[in-house]
């Protein structure tokens, strides 16, 4: 039976004003009750004030039981109005006589007063003789034990209550067909935000996601609704150009990828077709040849271990937590670079800060926690780059120490920082590591890209010492596993400082 019932309509302007009408139409319907019964009531109080307030004369009792009444043409000034008065004996018997004009049909009344159901003083309604007319009767007390029935007609009250009745009919029709009419108009302008909402919606689906709804007036429920809309609208956004920046991102990440592992696979296949040459060759050159191919392949190696180890990092990064002296670490990784490479003089020394420019103050313990074999990759790798990028000669500094967050000090953004992660809060508690170099610096262009994957500022020198441009992309990826990040701080001929921000072991900073 349920797909027999008619469907609502769908639009909200039509379940608007179907609405406000049928809303309105129930007010009005009431209020049109209302004063018909109040008028109706007040009419029928009219009445019986007249009913209650005449008594027939007490000639009129004897004359109506000696059958002598006065015809009222004769005595106008007997009974007024349309009164209508019947007798009834002290029997009980109803009289033939009565006063009152006989031009319409009288009340319905009983033969015995015993069958009347009336009350002394207490109106009723009865019926005509004949006809829809009714009458409002009482009953009144007579001498020597008879009894009136005085009754007057209630035509005026009857055609007053239809007259309203028409009338308020009338005015409902009107009504709803005013409401329709203007209700549409009001709902119509009151839509107007969701309509020019709706057209900004279709423009944006269109492609043109720069496009922000208009109203956005925060007293209004469709403004705050716009509000939310454009706050949803800008997420979506850059979330749509953060995959894009990302698919692009993964894009050049598997070319460079195929890149780099073509050159040293085409070497290794160079060299294999020729020591399958049929024709016999010196030993020498074959040796040579075995060689080629075991670099390549050793270099290959380290390519596919470096994108397993970030594409690890990326997905589900594993790192120890224990507690790590980052100046022991600093000191064995000096200790170590020092005694392979003697190219570049490399010393141990507290950070500079604003407080202390030149680094004068003491070594001191610097703590974090995290894993200790990661964190040694990034210094490391920090302190190959320094070796490798810089003449040789170029001093190699690494600073040590505990510091609070802040554009002088590290960790936050400022002008000629670079970093590929976002900065930690100011005044954080943090643990330092630094790798300066005083070599040439790079260019703006440079540093921006410097932590990408594959990037290299000089790709000749790198490919010459086996570089894969991963290094210090795995590096950042490592230093924001733990909540810190990798950053640098660079200008053309002042040198590259390359600053490992961690938070410190007692900072209440959880790494991720």
């Amino acid at each position: 039976m349920t797909h027999l019932l008619p469907r609502p309509p769908r639009s909200l302007r039509r379940r608007l004003v179907l609405g406000v009408t049928v809303l309105a139409t129930a007010a009005v319907l009431a209020s049109q009750a209302i004063g018909y019964v109040v008028l109706r009531s007040f009419l029928l109080d009219r009445v019986d004030e007249q009913l209650v307030a005449f008594h027939p004369p007490a000639p009129a009792f004897h004359d109506a039981l000696d059958g002598t009444l006065p015809v009222p043409e004769g005595r106008p000034d007997m009974l007024p109005s349309d009164f209508h008065v019947y007798f009834y004996d002290a029997y009980g018997r109803r009289l033939n006589d009565s006063l009152g004009s006989e031009g319409k049909p009288g009340p319905q009344l009983a033969d015995d007063a015993r069958d009347l159901g009336l009350r002394d003083g207490h109106p009723e309604t009865v019926r005509a003789t004949s006809g829809d007319g009714r009458w409002r009767v009482m009953l009144n007390p007579g001498p020597e034990g008879m009894s009136a029935v005085v009754a007057l007609p209630l035509d005026t009250v009857d055609g007053a209550a239809s007259k309203i009745l028409w009338l308020n009919a009338v005015l409902l029709a009107v009504t709803i067909v005013a409401l329709l009419a203007l209700g549409r108009w009001v709902v119509r302008l009151g839509l107007m935000p969701l309509t020019r909402m709706e057209g900004t919606a279709q423009d944006i689906t269109g492609g043109r996601l720069d496009l922000r709804l208009p109203d956005t007036d925060p007293r209004t429920e469709i403004g705050r609704l716009g509000r939310v809309l454009n706050s949803m609208l800008d997420r979506l956004q850059k979330a749509l150009l953060a995959r894009e920046a990302s698919e692009a991102r993964l894009r050049r990440f598997v070319a460079d990828a195929g890149h780099e592992l073509r050159t040293p696979l085409t070497a290794i296949q160079g060299y294999a077709q020729l020591a399958l040459r049929p024709e016999r060759r010196p030993a020498r050159e074959l040796q040579e040849a075995n060689r080629f191919i075991a670099q390549n392949a050793e270099r290959m190696s380290l390519l596919v271990d470096d994108l397993q180890l970030l594409a690890t990092l990326d997905k589900e990064p594993s790192y120890r937590r224990e507690r790590v002296d980052l100046l022991a670490l600093a000191a064995d990784a000096v200790s170590a670079t020092a005694v392979h490479s003697a190219s570049h003089p490399i010393d141990l020394g507290p950070p500079h800060t604003p407080a202390d420019p030149t680094g004068a103050e003491e070594l001191d313990v610097a703590e974090t926690v995290g894993d200790p074999h990661r964190l040694r990759q990034i210094l490391e790798n920090l302190l190959s780059n320094a070796r490798i990028h810089t003449p040789l000669g170029t001093r190699v500094h690494v600073r040590v120490g505990t510091t609070e967050a802040g554009p002088g000090t590290g960790g936050t953004d400022r002008r000629g920082r670079f970093a590929a992660s976002p900065p930690l809060p100011e005044r954080l508690p943090i643990s330092v590591i630094e790798v300066a170099d005083e070599g040439p610096g790079l260019q703006p262009v440079d540093a921006e890209l410097v932590f990408e994957r594959f990037y290299r500022a000089d790709p000749a020198r790198s490919r010459l010492h086996g570089g894969s441009g991963l290094g210090l992309a795995i590096a950042a990826t490592i230093a924001e596993g733990h909540g810190g990040r990798l950053e640098l701080d660079t200008a053309p001929g002042r040198g590259c400082t390359f600053r490992l921000v961690l938070p410190a072991a007692d900072s209440g900073q959880v790494p991720r």
